[in-house]
């Protein structure tokens, strides 16, 4: 049932966790305010327990010992004066595991003692520090969260989110109210950690980004305005312009005239997403759901990938029916809850704990794949379609890159060989192991830069270098790019003085795609077992040239003058 997780805090958090278990296992500590001597002690019933995800709840005052000051400048590692928090923070950074998610809570001082203090500025000072002390250790450990308290508070006002009442009662420093948004947080979280997010939110545009009809708006003008219904509809563009920052990619599945639909997108005073904050767009008079699945396709995404957004109940039904893997959420009534509406959107389909540069130039990627693919139609001609890409491959420094190698490592499950996946701390001992040698790539075209795209980590220990992990995104996939990459690896290998070099397909329900891809680029079968996964080897002398469409970005010397 759910995952396994622990609450763990200063203050009774008992309402939460109780809230929290419908859904989940729950560990439940022996009271509260020992969550260091919990999380430090390996003999722990919290050790045993062995949660998936820690949330560090934790109240600023009570940590504090309610003994305030004015904090002085100190040059250290922390850049923290109050003892107790960089006692803290000095002994929670021993208590984080590899292989285990920590969230810590950012800080809102409060407590009956804030309005006597000396100083104005102290309070806000405590919690910059507290902050300072998150940032450091998240920057120590990738597993490491900030917690968002400050946005739930912030969102219900002080006098909705704690009682003297109850704190004198039992510790319980919130109220129901404001427990139950923090279980609801922790909820998403959970959620956002367990499942894949979405990638692709597709849109209508009558009465769903403004009000009316765009082929009437001559004589209807069109609610999208600064005030009453039209700001409402504009409050809600800013949101999608927000989410497309956030990576994700937003597309227009629309009936209507393209013409006019244009016209109020470029035109109109008010509009706040405009064409190219559209990655892909179908406004014609098809059937819904037959873009839908061409887009799709265009994209190279799975229909699990996309949300659709319509203020029709007709067509909603008609996705949900005819596309069952595409989620339908449902239209609010009343065009003041769209932008609260799309937020949820948001938080439950498309939220990350962590956002890459990758992920915030979706919408540019996909945008610059329509083009490739209408390139492709006027063509015909698949070889001329790729020399006419120009497309150019570089090698890049992957201890430079971490997150984003990390990232395009553990993701990748079409193009991928062995399916491997690895920690970033595992990574970077890898990235920094002698006998491994990492290859990042970074590849464009005509139209853009796909980015850092192939990833491969090839095994030095023994006589043969081995390919122990390969992986290409799916955006570069069929344009036999993969084909030069390995040109490059193969090149560089035999450069080094290596006669062969060895390569593995394991098999799983997704990497079907580059089961014959060894086969194809000319290595010999060594063996292969019953369950499918099978060995390959290939003399580095005998090695066919390559992917001649692909060209590679010279390098300059840096000891040239």
């Amino acid at each position: 049932m759910g995952k396994k997780i622990a609450v763990l805090s200063n203050v009774n958090m008992n309402y939460v966790i109780r809230l929290l278990k419908k859904d989940h296992q729950v560990y439940e500590a022996e009271g509260y305010g020992n969550e260091l001597g919990i999380l430090m002690n390996e003999q722990s019933s919290y050790h045993a327990f062995a949660p998936e995800i820690t949330f560090l709840l934790m109240d600023l005052m009570e940590l504090l010992g309610h003994e305030l000051y004015l904090p002085k400048v100190r040059e250290d590692q922390l850049c923290i004066d109050a003892p107790r928090l960089h006692d803290w923070f000095e002994q929670m950074e021993r208590c984080i595991l590899p292989g285990r998610l920590y969230y810590l809570s950012d800080a809102w001082l409060w407590g009956p003692e804030i309005g006597a203090l000396p100083e104005s500025s102290l309070r806000q000072q405590l919690e910059e520090q507290w902050l300072r002390g998150l940032v450091w250790l998240r920057q120590r450990h990738e597993n490491v969260r900030i917690f968002s308290y400050r946005q739930i508070i912030g969102g219900l006002g002080e006098e909705n989110s704690f009682s003297l009442k109850t704190w004198y009662l039992g510790k319980i420093l919130h109220t129901v109210e404001a427990q139950k948004r923090l279980a609801e947080e922790i909820g998403y979280l959970v959620e956002t950690e367990a499942g894949v997010p979405k990638k692709v939110l597709l849109v209508d545009l009558d009465n769903t980004l403004w009000g009316g009809l765009a082929g009437e708006r001559e004589h209807t003008p069109l609610e999208l305005s600064e005030d009453h219904q039209g700001l409402a509809y504009k409050n809600a563009q800013r949101v999608l312009r927000l989410m497309t920052q956030s990576g994700v990619v937003l597309g227009i599945v629309s009936k209507n005239n393209e013409e006019d639909a244009l016209a109020v997108i470029r035109e109109h005073p008010h509009m706040v997403l405009r064409e190219e904050d559209f990655a892909v767009r179908r406004i014609n008079w098809r059937q819904k759901h037959e873009n839908i699945r061409e887009i799709a396709d265009s994209l190279n995404l799975g229909l699990d990938a996309m949300v659709f957004w319509d203020d029709s109940p007709e067509e909603r039904e008609l996705v949900r029916q005819m596309l069952p893997q595409v989620e339908v959420p449902s239209f609010p009534d009343n065009p003041i809850e769209l932008a609260p509406a799309l937020t949820e959107i948001y938080k439950k389909y498309f939220r990350k704990p962590r956002l890459t540069a990758e992920d915030r130039e979706k919408t540019r990627q996909y945008a610059e794949n329509e083009q490739r693919n209408r390139l492709e139609e006027q063509v015909g001609d698949f070889g001329e379609y790729l020399r006419r890409l120009r497309i150019r491959a570089e090698t890049v420094d992957p201890a430079a890159h971490m997150e984003r190698l990390v990232q395009l490592v553990n993701k990748t499950n079409q193009f991928n060989l062995t399916t491997l996946r690895y920690s970033q701390e595992e990574m970077q001992n890898i990235v920094a192991n002698s006998s491994k040698k990492v290859y990042l790539y970074r590849v464009e075209d005509c139209f853009g830069d796909y980015g850092l795209v192939s990833a491969a980590i090839v095994d030095l220990a023994g006589e043969t270098p081995f390919i122990e992990e390969w992986v290409l995104s799916c955006r570069v996939m069929g344009k036999q790019v993969e084909d030069a990459l390995l040109g490059y690896m193969e090149a560089d290998l035999q450069a080094a003085g290596y006669v062969q070099l060895r390569g593995r397909y394991v098999p799983t329900a997704k990497n079907k795609p580059v089961e014959q891809l060894y086969d194809r680029l000319g290595y010999q079968l060594v063996s292969q077992d019953s369950g499918g996964e099978k060995e390959y080897c290939l003399r580095l002398a005998d090695r066919p040239a390559r992917a001649e469409h692909v060209a590679w970005i010279e390098i300059p010397d840096k000891n040239a003058e």
